[in-house]
């Protein structure tokens, strides 16, 4: 017979609930300001519904009406210098945060609509209709708040999509040796998703001071967490990680608000994340003012008994009932913030023309200029003023043959020992001497603490970098072992840190740079072996550069790490071990951004590459002696950084182009820039641009196989004969 054991979670998971005698002893300035923020949040909520009902708000209004008290409860204990980030229904946790920044500490008194206040409701209703005044200028509009100064860090419409860039914040937190923290909000739709379990486990093995909140308002749109899952105790999952949990009514905002203050008290000692789950439940629909009875997932008397638990109703009760405020008082302030909101509504406001009595819409000089609307994709360089811009033909220092993997590890653990904000993390980036290539060997030696290996979830990671690189303390730079790894991690890259800087107003720097590597030839497969360039470059926010020469590797990385945009820095395997001219010692130039470089000259043609086939390409041409050609390496591949002047000035000589790349057709990114040519150039070409590609399906793992889906010299060759 086995034996058998019951075996401990290690971690502690509790359900927690407020008594009477708590409610009596709680703190009467406590009360008073949970009462008037929930007060507050709930006039601001109905008058979107009002607005929404009147197709005044373009887009989505997820209201949070009935999950006051989960916010108000969580986020009173929190100081300006603790962040929070949350979900597409997030206004009443934006609110909280912000109203808790702008409030003076008053006691015992119900909180008053100041000046401060009632920016806040001005700002943040303009940015729900997606007005100029808005916190990010009406881009974000309802799914995407964000207020920097008051720890805000942004809401997010992709479900469970912000709780990896709050791991972020949570470790520049600790690393910056405060002991503030980070609170990100999801419902129970989210506790499902990959890139949150993720976080849970890197949260927990790294001790990162974040709090789980988990909004478990029952349903995603209209399953029910029965239908999602069997344990729908949520907080149990935190068991799995090692995270202390809470479970606790939400209705019930002191109950939050002591469990809040049990988290934060571990959290603030170091000892790691927290998770909190708090049943309550969102009177309305996904979106919209209608209940979800009307759509039938749920039935009237459910909605009622809930209702019968309001945590306003609660609060107010309590407080009258202590006599903190009378009925009178409580009254008064309620039918203020309705007049406020109002009032500051018509402010936006005008009747329609030709319309019937009462129907208005927003008049012109709110919204945003339309001149606006690509302003802030990326940043505009500004950072790089003063830098000492180098090439290698005028290089003025040593030079010498040296291996091109070496000369990598070289600037990066030189950026590492000049800047203390750098920190390296990926899988295995700490071991092997330098990661799987080497890449990080003397990064490694000379900053060991900044260099972090991580799980294998390259979600949470790049989305942990994504959240170090918005809150800007740290510079992260995220290895992914093979750039197939970055479909793995699309929400994070093309969602999150692609889109960010636009989405909340197009002023928040994202100073983060991912590195990953090129692998056909390798024998990987098709996996492992793709070339992103053609896909990376439709994402309009990020760079993307690609070295292929060790000189230029230092430069380019450089300006990379000194770029407050999110750089993407292409590496192809074939060159690691290459060798070529390289700086013996000065690693601190810099490449410009948009420079492209021209690697040899003719009459006949323009050869136009990046990477590894920009040497295929010179091979090529010398066994193709009777083309004479322009060889031009991009360098920069993204759309705002292409060299258009180099590429114009060689295309009005020659008349010809050809565009040579490794990877498959279907993915390329030749076919992009062939268009884009032939719309600027049509003029000066005397044919159709030609292209190199490997063939349509991925490298395969037969030797034979992968080298015919991959283009290399002879392909190239074979093209240059075409124009003999």
């Amino acid at each position: 017979m086995p034996t058998r054991e019951n075996l401990v979670p290690a971690a502690d998971w509790a359900q927690l609930a407020a008594s009477a005698g708590d409610w009596d002893a709680a703190d009467p300035d406590l009360l008073v300001r949970m009462l008037g923020l929930a007060m507050w949040i709930r006039s601001f909520e109905e008058y979107v519904l009002e607005l929404a009902g009147q197709g005044l708000i373009h887009g989505p209004a997820h209201s949070s009406i009935g999950q006051e008290g989960g916010a108000v409860g969580s986020i009173l204990p929190l100081r300006s210098d603790d962040y929070v980030n949350g979900s597409h229904r997030g206004h009443h946790q934006f609110l909280a945060k912000a109203f808790g920044h702008v409030m003076p500490a008053k006691s015992g008194v119900l909180p008053e609509l100041d000046d401060g206040v009632r920016t806040v409701l001005r700002r943040t209703l303009a940015e729900i209709c997606g007005l100029a005044e808005g916190y990010c200028r009406g881009r974000g509009g309802s799914m995407h708040l964000r207020w920097r100064e008051a720890g805000a860090m942004g809401t997010n419409a992709i479900v469970g999509g912000g709780v990896p860039q709050a791991a972020g914040f949570a470790f520049n937190q600790s690393r910056a040796g405060t002991d503030a923290v980070t609170v990100t909000y999801f419902g129970d739709g989210a506790v499902n998703i990959g890139s949150v379990l993720e976080t849970f486990n890197l949260a927990a093995a790294w001790r990162l001071p974040l709090c789980f909140f988990i909004e478990n308002n029952q349903y995603a749109v209209s399953t029910s967490v029965a239908e999602a899952t069997a344990e729908p105790r949520l907080s149990a999952r935190g068991l799995g990680f090692g995270i202390p949990s809470w479970r606790v009514d939400g209705m019930d905002p002191l109950a939050v608000n002591l469990a809040m203050n049990e988290a934060l008290d571990h959290m603030r000692a170091g000892h790691g994340p927290t998770i909190i789950e708090a049943d309550l439940y969102r009177y309305f629909h996904q979106n919209g003012p209608y209940p979800g009875s009307a759509f039938g997932y749920r039935d009237k008397a459910e909605e009622q008994a809930w209702r019968d638990r309001d945590p306003v109703d609660q609060l107010r009760a309590h407080v009258v009932r202590r006599g903190l405020a009378s009925a009178e008082d409580v009254g008064a302030a309620h039918d203020e913030v309705v007049r406020v909101l109002h009032e500051i509504g018509e402010t936006f406001l005008e009747p329609l023309p030709g319309g019937k009595p009462g129907q208005r819409r927003i008049i012109e000089s709110a919204w945003p200029d339309t001149d606006f609307v690509d302003v802030g994709v990326r940043g505009d360089l500004s950072e790089l003023a003063g830098s000492r811009y180098e090439e290698a033909d005028t290089f003025s220092g040593e030079l010498a043959d040296r291996r091109f993997i070496d000369v990598a590890s070289d600037v990066l653990g030189r950026r590492m020992e000049t800047d203390e904000r750098v920190v390296v993390l990926g899988e295995d980036v700490h071991r092997l001497k330098g990661g799987t290539n080497g890449v990080t060997r003397r990064a490694i030696e000379v900053a060991p603490g900044r260099v972090l290996g991580t799980p294998i979830s390259e979600n949470a990671f790049a989305g942990l970098g994504g959240g170090m690189a918005l809150d800007g303390r740290f510079r992260p730079v995220v290895e992914f072992m093979y750039a197939d790894f970055m479909w793995v991690a699309a929400d994070q890259l093309f969602n999150q840190i692609a889109k960010a800087r636009h989405m909340f107003g197009g002023e928040s720097p994202v100073p983060f740079v991912l590195r990953s590597k090129l692998a056909a030839g390798t024998g990987y497969g098709s996996q492992h072996t793709m070339d992103p360039a053609g896909i990376l470059t439709t994402a309009a926010g990020l760079r993307v550069v690609a070295p292929s020469t060790p000189f230029d590797y230092v430069g380019l990385m450089n300006t990379a790490l000194a770029c407050a945009d999110p750089v993407v820095v292409l590496e192809h395997v074939d060159l690691y071990t290459s060798t070529g001219t390289a700086p013996v010692s000065d690693l601190d130039y810099r490449i410009p951004v948009g420079k492209a470089a021209l690697r040899r000259e003719g009459t006949d043609l323009t050869v136009i590459s990046y990477l590894s086939m920009v040497g295929h390409s010179l091979e090529a041409l010398d066994q193709v002696p009777e083309v004479s050609a322009d060889v031009i390496d991009l360098r920069w591949l993204d759309r705002a950084s292409l060299d258009w002047d180099t590429i114009e000035r060689s295309v009005q000589k020659t008349n010809r182009v050809l565009i040579v790349e490794q990877g498959a057709i279907g993915t390329s990114y030749g076919a992009r820039l062939a268009d884009e040519i032939q719309r600027r150039l049509f003029d000066w070409l005397d044919a159709p641009v030609e292209r190199v590609t490997g063939g349509e399906a991925s490298p395969s793992i037969s030797k034979v196989l992968e080298r015919a889906a991959i283009a290399r010299t002879e392909e190239v060759v074979t093209a240059l004969r075409r124009f003999v």
